[in-house]
């Protein structure tokens, strides 16, 4: 099934971030997210779900158990299950990235301090 991101199912979170749902299923899920400048997510960790962050555009830090990656347009990082992590975008423009789930997040997120 063919979708864009002008007609997938859209959504705000965290501090004016953008989320937009290019497959939702049960066993994979696949969202193109916008952190503003300055902006983060919440440090977080999920026990069942694999993910995969990929950069589009912009440059983000991922925090992953206690150790900081910078990624650039083009890179990803792979997020085993069970590891705390934090998207940050310490830059000043905004980046966009592709978060690919398996299985879906929903309901398997813990948030940490």
């Amino acid at each position: 099934m063919k979708i864009s991101k002008q007609e997938a199912p859209h959504y705000i979170w965290g501090a004016q971030c953008d989320g937009w749902h290019l497959v939702q299923g049960e066993t994979l899920s696949v969202i193109h997210e916008r952190i503003p400048a300055g902006t983060a997510e919440t440090r977080h960790v999920h026990t069942k779900s694999r993910q995969f962050f990929f950069i589009l555009s912009g440059e983000a830090c991922m925090e992953l158990d206690g150790e900081t990656y910078v990624l650039e347009a083009h890179e990803g990082i792979e997020i085993p299950p069970g590891a705390p992590h934090q998207m940050q975008n310490q830059s000043e423009q905004d980046v966009e990235f592709l978060v690919i789930s398996h299985p879906t997040t929903r309901g398997d997120r813990t948030e940490l301090n």
